[in-house]
């Protein structure tokens, strides 16, 4: 067996999400553009901040639709800037309340603020993530690091986003990402599986009047097999369960435990392993 690459569900080498914050009015229309063109966002709300919304437009508007809402910090405070208990506070004070309106469970967060772009009062990374890991927070998007690589995080506490929707080279980046060959004839090191990650927040859509701009981006990943249009959430519980695969000594059997149908590239033949099946691979 000469090389394994994860795959998104049906085989897929890309996938794309989208991430806006703090619970805007102009949400309702950004929500409806997404679902218009069969895409998938997180939403991140301030607890504090939600009064846009009522409980049952939160579930008709974002998740019977199949979006995700996620923690953005109940008062919107910068957890580099805050103490851990601080910071603490902010974040389950956030989670408990969505929790209570939305029904389900909230593991989600894009860091508010300056998030962690900015480190005060002598804090680090190391405590926002250790008690951002303890509070049950999955993953957390920071910012500030646009760029075209469209890879995984190493860390999903600190997952940087592609770019913001007003990068001025988003639409060259939407082009290089659809053009990348990820097939088994492309190069051994460039097959990883790829994603294409657009942040923002609706009221910039209103403010700066670009909403048809919006609306392009949307269009150029509508109506592609190639791509799985999926929430943060959903790339998270994915990859983790990817990551849980067990391998013979040998590398030729591979047992699922996770409760998701897992797809791999083996010496580039694409396996599907269902929920507890162990399949033989690459003989």
């Amino acid at each position: 067996m000469r090389s394994v690459f994860m795959r998104y569900p049906g085989g897929r080498a890309k996938a794309v999400t989208f991430s806006y914050d703090d619970g805007c009015v102009g949400d309702r229309r950004l929500a409806a553009l997404f679902d218009k063109y069969g895409l998938k966002c997180t939403f991140n709300l301030n607890s504090s901040r939600t009064s846009n919304y009522t409980d049952e437009e939160l579930q008709e508007v974002f998740l019977s639709k199949g979006h995700e809402i996620a923690v953005h910090g109940a008062n919107h405070r910068p957890n580099g800037n805050l103490r851990p208990i601080e910071g603490i506070r902010d974040v389950l004070d956030c989670r408990l309340a969505l929790e209570k309106r939305c029904g389900r469970i909230i593991r989600g967060m894009a860091y508010p603020d300056s998030g962690i772009t900015l480190m005060g009062n002598f804090g680090t990374y190391e405590q926002v993530k250790a008690y951002l890991t303890e509070l049950d927070i999955a993953y957390a998007r920071t910012l500030g690091g646009d760029n075209d690589s469209f890879m995984l995080p190493a860390d999903f506490h600190a997952w940087m986003p592609t770019a913001h929707h007003d990068n001025p080279k988003i639409m060259e980046y939407i082009d290089k990402f659809l053009a990348l060959d990820l097939s088994p004839k492309a190069y051994h090191a460039h097959r990883m599986p790829r994603l294409f990650y657009i942040w923002g927040h609706s009221f910039e859509l209103d403010r700066n009047d670009n909403w048809e701009h919006m609306e392009e981006i949307c269009r150029r990943f509508a109506d592609n097999d190639e791509l799985w249009c999926a929430t943060n959430m959903e790339i998270y519980d994915y990859v983790e369960g990817y990551r849980r695969l067990v391998y013979s000594a040998d590398g030729h059997r591979v047992y699922n435990p996770s409760l998701f149908t897992i797809w791999i590239d083996v010496d580039k033949v694409l396996y599907e392993i269902r929920p507890g099946e162990t399949v033989t691979v690459g003989k």
